[in-house]
């Protein structure tokens, strides 16, 4: 059994300051997917290179303090690449790959953190500008091997995957043309939306706004995902929200798949 998990850290500093690092331990992941880490290599030396026996990789940020993105793994990659080639998005920290190419399979485990469009219409501009690069890159990949990404992918795909919809659909992550992305990637690329194939259930929520009650009142959305060519997702067993404790505003986002590395 493969254990997966992505977890927006919301700062990597200051989620293993809430016991991030014990849970993962007790978690016995076999790859971890991180993001928005909020640091650079100085800060993660000696300190944040090996979680739980996993080791770390990582795509940094240039800015101080933002985006950045980790992929744990216990079983040492066959190649690591960083970016997805565009100076302004790999600028930014947010494509880390980690690939485990065998004589029988070529597969990729992905840690993406796709840009937030919640503080303007600047960056919600380069919200799209990302996802029209993104398209293209996924099926490209797809066409060459399977893979699985994992992320924040900073949309709510329908209806059910927020709690207050109706008043969401003029505001960035429930825009029409984000969950038209959404729907392009699924239903056109074939990409599977793996926990939402493994749970229909309402209520499924991986992050929470800080204002007002929001994480009280369970007025959540779910913009946390495992991505996967159907072949691998087909091996997808059991998910789960880990809700016990809060590491940062979003949720850790467990999978278990039925293979091995």
């Amino acid at each position: 059994m493969f254990r997966l998990v992505t977890l927006n850290l919301n700062g990597i500093r200051s989620a293993a300051n809430k016991g991030w690092i014990p849970w993962v331990e007790a978690l016995a992941a076999d790859c971890m997917g991180v993001q928005e880490i909020k640091a650079q290599a100085a800060d993660v030396a000696d300190r944040f290179e090996v979680v739980a026996g996993m080791k770390g990789h990582f795509h940094f940020a240039e800015k101080k303090g933002y985006s950045g993105v980790g992929l744990y793994t216990r079983k040492k990659p066959s190649a690591v690449i960083t970016g997805i080639g565009n100076p302004e998005f790999d600028a930014e920290g947010r494509w880390v790959e980690t690939r485990f190419d065998t004589a029988r399979r070529k597969l990729s485990i992905i840690s993406c953190y796709f840009p937030s469009g919640s503080s303007g219409e600047e960056r919600q501009q380069a919200k799209f500008r990302f996802l029209a690069l993104m398209a293209p890159t996924l099926l490209r990949l797809k066409a060459e091997r399977e893979f699985i990404l994992v992320g924040d992918v900073n949309i709510a795909h329908k209806e059910i995957d927020l709690k207050n919809w109706r008043s969401n659909q003029k505001n960035s992550g429930f825009l029409p043309e984000e969950r038209a992305w959404m729907t392009h990637v699924l239903d056109e690329l074939g990409l599977v939306d793996v926990f939402r194939a493994l749970n229909p259930h309402p209520e499924q929520y991986t992050w929470w706004s800080n204002r007002g009650q929001a994480w009280a009142k369970n007025v959540g959305w779910r913009l946390d995902y495992h991505l996967a060519t159907p072949g691998i997702a087909a091996k997808a067993r059991r998910e789960h929200i880990y809700l016990d404790q809060r590491f940062s505003d979003h949720a850790p986002l467990v999978i278990d798949y039925d293979f091995n590395l």
